[in-house]
């Protein structure tokens, strides 16, 4: 027998950790006539086994570059983080070093790095003298060195390349870590690529942190010049949400437990799921950086949709794969349904213009409308979520801090004993739900919870623990032992978390460039349409009550309570919303109503639905021709969700103007009044009468005859072809339906309905003339935003020139012209 090999890590400080080998002889039973024969075979032995300890060892050099080293980031989070890493894996295989660079000039960037690594500390069992040590160990390998030119990047390499060589390694790797503004990163990354990249064989592994853009376009941008210098499996963009561990666990909860789930998680059983991050701090001291992104752009557009996206997504097979991940959440991202106006509510704590004013030299009168609460409605379009409302919510300055997903299934069960008989195991009365606690709050610690009915959840044992009961502690409203809940064995950081994962390359933790776009196209015209929104003004706190809260109808949010009549005080003389309500006027020589734009979706849906009752009172039907766009969605979503008592039964809708797509298509009108109005109410599918745009497999080829085509159902179902009600828009540059300047298609003659050509993609469409429509009984000329001012002021001037200005054409025979506009379309 031979005894048992003695293999021991010691710490040394050196720039490497070395692996001792005591190799003592073999004990067995010797053959006295061969004793050199088992001497050569022991040192045989231990060679071999020399040799499998060095080829570990050798799997190579590692460097870290963190660039903004004595940054807040830096010294708050990820110092710490990459002494877990070198904790975790020292002894493993890989040798390491530690650059930490700055700008700042090496004298006094070598103490700022010293003060932050001062704070430096070992797990909680390590034992004092044992965390010195490595403490030491780790100090000796991290060092100062100011990079500002590409000299200095070159100087770093080659720095690198010689302890390689020196201390005859094999270098493994570099990992850059960008600490600093992302208006730094293009001149960075150009320096990394073009002067510190490692040799042949080595990887390089870059970390961007957030802000990644500030719309589509912006992100766009910033992606496409990144990736002119890295590859995409180099490149780690950071969502430190990602590595926090209840947010990490979805995934592999969903996976371990996907025989429970698999009935559950669907639209038939979950009534709603709730995205919650919520903050006690304000945004004092981050004034700057807050005035430019906003809540929305701070937290839901990145970490609250990248939870979301685990929810939602279709669980791979095999949730180790990265790419089986990344590819699922691609495609829940491309599910999302198109955000409105009406998805969203905004908010603004009471003390923030102050702020603003101070912290950035603003004049006395200046009030922001930058949001710092907002509350956004979510509606993923597949089979599994269609009709689950997925509510996205943050804010600053409320009344407790706290993190959670919440999936809060329905509840059809009627129990016959007092509340006080339910047995939480087995009582289908009480609530039922998962939570995935993030963080703070009740709890205070990372936490997954399962109503006991439901189902007893598995988890890992090596790392989730059973929280013990604790009694007097609830959980929305409930108390803990309703449910099954679990903690982390050990809490970890997640930066410490994330750092891991770039070194061991696990992508999945991180967003690509695919996905980051993907989630840039989904809220860039949310927030586009919300650029001029004035927020509900809160106290803070707990002052503000029920202020903030929020009920949702189909895909409408909004807030409980009514608007407070002081919205922004301290205004003086300015006006404010709540000092207008609908004003009515002339323009153009015909009625103009103007209100605020909640207000005038609410009279403009009320006007439709008069002239409805009154039209199938008169002649039993009502025939509606609607424009498509993005000004009418929320006058659908108030008609489908406001008005029970209008005709659908007896309503004939028409359409003003289509793409030429198929009508499946996004960019379809027809898709949108689907999606916003159509499926909401009950219309017989044979009043519905889209534009015939898609026939024998070909788009608008005027060998088909669409036009013909809907001028003969007009004319066949509408009498005289006079319509009870057009409904249009208004363009920047005049056009109305899809009748278009120095465009003279269908703004005289016979045609009923016509081809035209659109400046804009899609370039062709099919459109209602100018004649048809001025046969109507009554036409609404809708009119939205600030961007419309401009051309409200020059057509209110301009009289009848529909080839300049084909909105000018406008003008019913014998019915009546009304427009409809909001005050910043008429009064900027």
């Amino acid at each position: 027998m031979f005894t048992t090999l003695d293999t021991r890590l010691l710490p040394v400080p050196a720039t490497r950790a070395r692996l001792i080998l005591l190799c003592p002889l073999p004990v067995f039973p010797v053959h006295h006539r061969h004793p050199g024969l088992w001497k050569m075979l022991t040192v045989a032995m231990c060679v071999a086994l020399v040799g499998c300890l060095q080829a570990q060892e050798l799997q190579g050099h590692v460097s870290i570059i963190l660039l903004g080293a004595t940054g807040d980031l830096a010294k708050k989070y990820l110092w710490q983080g990459l002494f877990q890493l070198y904790l975790d894996e020292v002894g493993k295989g890989h040798s390491f070093s530690f650059h930490g660079a700055a700008l700042t000039a090496p004298k006094q960037g070598q103490e700022l790095m010293a003060k932050a690594l001062e704070s430096l500390s070992c797990p909680k069992d390590t034992a004092p003298s044992h965390c010195a040590r490595l403490k030491g160990q780790f100090l000796q390998l991290s060092q100062y060195r100011q990079l500002k030119t590409a000299e200095d990047y070159r100087v770093l390499s080659k720095d690198i390349e010689a302890q390689v060589e020196q201390e005859g390694l094999r270098e493994a790797g570099r990992i850059f870590y960008f600490s600093v503004p992302p208006f730094a990163y293009v001149d960075i990354a150009r320096n990394i690529n073009s002067s510190c990249r490692p040799g042949p064989g080595a990887w390089l592994r870059v970390v961007f942190e957030k802000p990644f853009g500030h719309d589509h376009l912006s992100a766009q941008q910033l992606a496409t010049e990144l990736g002119s210098f890295f590859q995409e499996e180099e490149m780690y963009r950071v969502d430190h949400y990602l590595g926090k561990q209840a947010v990490a666990q979805i995934l592999p909860f969903r996976d371990q437990n996907r025989k429970a789930l698999d009935s559950l998680w669907n639209r038939h059983h979950v009534e709603r799921v709730e995205i919650i991050m919520k903050e006690t701090v304000d945004a004092e001291g981050r004034i700057s950086f807050y005035e430019e992104y906003g809540v929305i752009r701070d937290i839901l557009q990145n970490h609250l949709t990248e939870i979301l996206t685990l929810v939602a997504m279709e669980l791979p097979q095999d949730v180790s794969s990265s790419a089986a991940v990344l590819q699922h959440k691609l495609q829940a991202f491309r599910a999302l349904r198109g955000l409105h106006r009406g998805s969203a509510v905004l908010g603004q704590y009471q003390a923030y213009s102050a702020q603003v004013r101070g912290e950035l030299q603003r004049p006395d009168g200046f009030h922001s409308l930058t949001p710092t609460f907002a509350g956004v409605l979510v509606h993923v379009d597949n089979l599994r979520w269609e009709g689950v409302p997925f509510i996205l919510m943050s804010g600053k300055a409320l009344d407790e801090r706290v993190g959670y997903v919440r999936v809060l299934f329905k509840n059809r069960a009627l129990c016959v004993h007092h509340e006080r008989n339910w047995a939480p195991e087995q009582s289908q009365c009480l609530p039922r739900q998962i939570i995935f606690h993030i963080g703070h709050g009740e709890l205070g610690h990372p936490a997954i919870l399962v109503s006991r009915n439901l189902f007893r959840p598995s988890l890992p044992a090596h790392s989730w623990t059973e929280v013990q009961e604790q009694p007097g502690l609830q959980v929305f409203g409930r108390p803990l032992s309703d449910f099954y809940a679990y903690s982390p064995v050990k809490e970890r950081d997640a930066y410490s978390i994330l750092l891991s994962h770039i070194f061991h390359c696990r992508k999945e933790s991180f967003i690509t460039t695919e996905n980051l776009l993907a989630s840039w196209v989904f809220w860039t015209p949310l927030l586009d349409s919300l650029d001029h929104e004035a927020p509900r003004i809160y106290p803070g706190g707990a002052e503000t009550g029920n202020l903030l809260d929020l009920e949702f109808n189909g895909s409408h949010l909004s807030f409980s309570q009514q608007q407070p009549e002081q919205l922004v005080p301290g205004l003086g003389s300015a006006p404010r919303p709540s000092d207008f309500r609908v004003l009515g006027t002339r323009y153009r020589e015909s009625p103009l109503i103007s209100a605020w734009p909640e207000e005038l979706i609410s009279k403009l849906a009320s006007d439709i639905e008069a002239t409805a009752v009154q039209a199938v009172r008169r002649f039993g039907k009502f025939h509606l021709a609607l424009s498509g766009g993005s000004s009418p969605i929320a006058l659908f979503q108030q008609l489908a969700t406001g008005h029970y008592g209008f005709p659908w039964a007896h309503t004939h809708l028409w359409l003003v103007d289509e793409r030429c797509v198929p009508l499946s298509d996004p960019d379809s009108n027809f898709q949108g009044l689907q999606a916003h109005l159509l499926q909401h109410v009950r219309v017989p599918y044979y009043n519905i009468h889209p534009m015939p745009v898609h026939l024998h497999q070909r788009l608008c080829a005027e060998e088909d005859q669409g036009t013909q085509t809907y001028a003969g159902e007009i004319s066949a179902l509408v009498a005289n072809s006079s319509f009870d009600l057009v409904l249009l828009g208004m363009g920047t540059d005049g056009h109305t339906a899809s009748l278009f300047p120095q465009s003279p298609t269908g703004l005289d003659g016979e045609q009923l309905v016509v081809l035209t050509q659109s400046p804009f993609r899609p370039y062709q469409r099919m459109s209602l003339s100018l004649p048809l429509i001025n046969r109507a009984k009554k036409v609404a000329v809708l009119v939205m935003g600030r961007t419309k001012r401009e051309i409200t002021m020059l057509v209110s001037r301009v009289g009848h020139e529909p080839k300049k200005w084909p909105i000018s054409g406008v003008l019913p025979s014998s019915g009546q012209l009304v427009w409809y506009m909001d005050y910043e379309a008429f009064l900027g």
